[in-house]
């Protein structure tokens, strides 16, 4: 797994390319990563991109402050949930189930708080991470207030390694 303290840093990139010399050698490889949408110079939100090249809203920015009782929100941002789940959850089942015999790998840029709104997804990383025949490449935050439950458990694996970024 790949972290940062910092936004803007380069995990996202870091990601792209080792995801390019890996499909250019004829490994097998899914995922998924996230990217800056913006607008007339300003960052509006981010959205999903599949390896297989779907894309999706992950989160926009709000004008409205008040919120809603179903709606997700980080800082600014809020949360597109049903289109992050359509787009990455039928990915990562499909990294599951595939056979043990084939050794794939499974990008996932990243798990941070938007992505962790969603139990489904918590629950598609951790039969992930358990399962025999893949390897993950991700990326996770370094957290700077209160720690997210998965992104520690997945910093304190012993078959887990971290390269932080800076």
């Amino acid at each position: 797994f790949i972290s940062s303290l910092f936004l803007g840093v380069g995990k996202t990139t870091l990601i792209q390319k080792v995801t390019q010399a890996l499909k250019s050698s004829g490994i097998s490889i899914d995922g998924f990563y996230t990217e800056e949408v913006r607008e007339g110079g300003r960052r509006t939100g981010f959205d999903v991109v599949t390896l297989s090249g779907k894309r999706g809203p992950l989160s926009r920015v709000s004008s409205d402050s008040s919120t809603s009782r179903r709606e997700y929100r980080v800082g600014q941002y809020v949360v597109d949930l049903v289109s992050f789940e359509q787009l990455v959850l039928p990915m990562l089942r499909n990294v599951n189930h595939g056979s043990d015999a084939e050794k794939k790998i499974c990008v996932i840029d990243e798990i941070g708080k938007m992505e962790l709104f969603s139990q489904p997804f918590i629950q598609a990383v951790r039969q992930t991470l358990t399962g025999s025949g893949t390897v993950v490449l991700g990326t996770i935050p370094i957290p700077k207030g209160k720690p997210l439950d998965l992104v520690e458990e997945i910093r304190s694996r012993k078959d887990v390694k971290v390269f932080n970024v800076s």
